[in-house]
């Protein structure tokens, strides 16, 4: 991820930028970053998820995100576009900015090579700062592997399940539902 400029930018001035701007950007603590253009695997695999989630979740009281809403993370002064997030209750949005929420459940990235140590390390930091979060889902586009990262709640501790099987079904426990890997998969060429 490549900085747009060495300027240091308020919160002000980068979500003037989001309202001007085609592109996306995201905000770490005054540093602005161009969010890159993604492959046809990328909006595949975000398209498939967001539909399997919003599908299954409909007739509860749970809201499918895609990577056009922001989300706040306030303990850390950023804003991200994450590929998926889900909301389950009320939406919360930022005091900073009304278009952006700080509550998801679950957050779901898929992987490029070019993003992929940043989704692991520092972003997930980020979203460990989240009260409401409990499930971060990592999706390969170069091969068929799903790893999921579930938050214990008595434990506070993370456990990692990996599903490289298209006869898999990812288990999404926060939600209480399951993905099949052939339909995150679906149309995805290696």
């Amino acid at each position: 991820m490549k900085s747009r400029q060495k300027k240091v930018y308020t919160v002000e001035e980068y979500l003037a930028l989001e309202r001007t701007s085609e592109a996306k950007h995201e905000f770490h603590n005054g540093k602005v970053f161009a969010l890159a253009g993604g492959t046809l695997s990328h909006g595949l695999l975000c398209g498939n998820i967001y539909a399997e989630c919003r599908e299954q979740l409909k007739e509860l009281n749970c809201t499918t995100l895609n990577s056009e809403i922001k989300l706040h993370v306030g303990k850390v002064n950023s804003f991200l576009h994450p590929d998926v997030m889900v909301i389950c209750g009320e939406i919360e949005t930022s005091p900073v900015e009304k278009n952006s929420v700080i509550n998801p459940v679950l957050i779901v990235e898929v992987l490029s090579k070019s993003t992929a140590d940043y989704d692991r390390g520092d972003k997930f930091f980020h979203y460990r700062q989240i009260a409401a979060f409990q499930e971060h889902v990592l999706v390969e586009q170069s091969k068929p592997l799903v790893e999921v990262f579930y938050k214990k709640l008595e434990t506070h501790s993370w456990e990692i399940s990996r599903y490289s099987s298209f006869d898999d079904d990812v288990q999404l426990q926060s939600l209480g539902i399951s993905i099949a890997m052939k339909d995150i998969y679906q149309k995805v060429s290696f």
